[in-house]
């Protein structure tokens, strides 16, 4: 199968190590595959100049909080930007491109933005992949403030993270530390491709659906579940040799999962010379 000039361009970005990963770039790659015309290079200078718009509003001393709300100040009250809570599982919440020109999208895209926008302001933050919801904080030691771009740039402690998580999740929810922990830059990745994989999923969509969950296995080549949903895809669509390597894949890495005997059994199918490429 050809790959897209695009998945080209998302391959050699992911392929470096993950400090050196440039999120903005993937971000436009994966969403370039959707868009074939899109200008990157537009977007990337477009997230300059709002950096640029920022910069003489930001204080003399750079404490934190009063950064926040020099970029909340732009991003929110002059430029707009907003949560799309009405169209959620809109896919163009998830590509970068339409979240910049729609000024709206999903917690992770807009905290894209956020992260990108603080980046060129020599103000580290980092992506905090929190169960349900994504926010961002300073990358600073013992920073105890995180960022909800979804919802304004609302600055929230720990606490409010908890509270936050029960009312997502309608009951009272223990905060693991691993929650407030950072991610790298391939798991960001994957969890704004994961968005995508459930709305093509939702959508019956097999043929954007398969191109997501590539993408995921190119970030996470042994992800036993993304095998073998390609896998299941693959047989799906008649490719059964691909059907074959990642279902046995699977099996080997999760042996006793519980939907290990329907796999099996539908290897076993596929030793019919029915099921034959």
């Amino acid at each position: 199968m050809q790959l897209s000039p695009a998945r080209h361009r998302f391959i050699t970005e992911v392929r470096q190590p993950a400090e050196r990963i440039d999120l903005a770039k993937s971000a436009l790659y994966i969403a370039q595959e959707e868009y074939p015309e899109l200008d990157v290079d537009r977007y990337l200078a477009q997230l300059d100049a709002m950096a640029e718009a920022i910069a003489p509003h930001l204080p003399a001393e750079r404490y934190p909080l009063r950064v926040i709300q020099a970029i909340n100040r732009y991003l929110y009250e002059e430029l707009g930007f907003s949560g799309n809570e009405t169209e959620y599982y809109d896919p163009r919440n998830s590509f970068l491109n339409d979240v910049l020109d729609r000024r709206t999208g999903i917690p992770i895209t807009l905290s894209l933005v956020y992260l990108e926008i603080a980046r060129r302001l020599d103000f580290p933050m980092v992506g905090i992949g929190m169960p349900a919801h994504f926010i961002i904080r300073p990358e600073f030691e013992d920073a105890a403030i995180f960022v909800d771009a979804f919802h304004g740039g609302k600055v929230l402690f720990e606490d409010d993270c908890r509270e936050l998580l029960s009312k997502l999740y309608g009951q009272p929810v223990e905060l693991q530390p691993s929650a407030l922990a950072a991610i790298d830059a391939p798991h960001f990745l994957a969890r704004m491709l994961t968005n995508l994989k459930v709305i093509y999923l939702q959508q019956g969509d097999l043929d954007r659906l398969l191109r997501v969950i590539e993408r995921i296995l190119l970030l996470f080549p042994n992800a036993p579940v993304e095998l073998r949903d390609r896998g299941l895809l693959c047989f799906q669509t008649q490719r059964w040799t691909e059907a074959r390597h990642d279902l046995e894949r699977y099996l080997e890495m999760m042996p006793t999962s519980r939907d290990a005997p329907m796999i099996q059994a539908l290897l076993e199918r596929m030793n019919d010379s029915t099921y034959e490429d």
